[in-house]
């Protein structure tokens, strides 16, 4: 079986997959604690955690005869620093809008 490496961003943008990883956020569930919440069905929360496994968000390990996922804090990190990335360009522009307005005024 390929596994397929998913980009955190684009995994996030499902709603179903972003609401499972908020929950995921507060605390390690099953998939079966999973399922209930979200209108969706086991076997679907499945998949939707097999992708934000493969963009490397969730983690899972076996607990007995059930699997825990957690939030994979190295992923995290990763979407992370795209933000600070962004942030940092998103500033240096504000800059150089706000000094150009106030040569203007002179």
């Amino acid at each position: 079986m390929t596994t397929f490496e998913v980009d955190g961003w684009t995994a996030l943008g499902h709603p179903t997959r972003r609401e499972i990883f908020e929950r995921l956020a507060d605390r390690p569930l099953a998939v079966g604690e999973l399922a209930r919440e979200p209108p969706v069905s086991r076997p679907a929360v499945s998949q939707h955690l097999k992708v934000l496994k493969d963009a490397r968000l969730v983690t899972g390990e076996r607990a007995g005869n059930r699997r825990i996922y957690r939030v994979d804090p190295d992923g995290i990190d990763t979407l992370r620093a795209d933000l600070e990335q962004f942030w940092s360009k998103a500033l240096v522009a504000y800059k150089a809008i706000v000094e150009n307005r106030q040569k203007e005024k002179r």
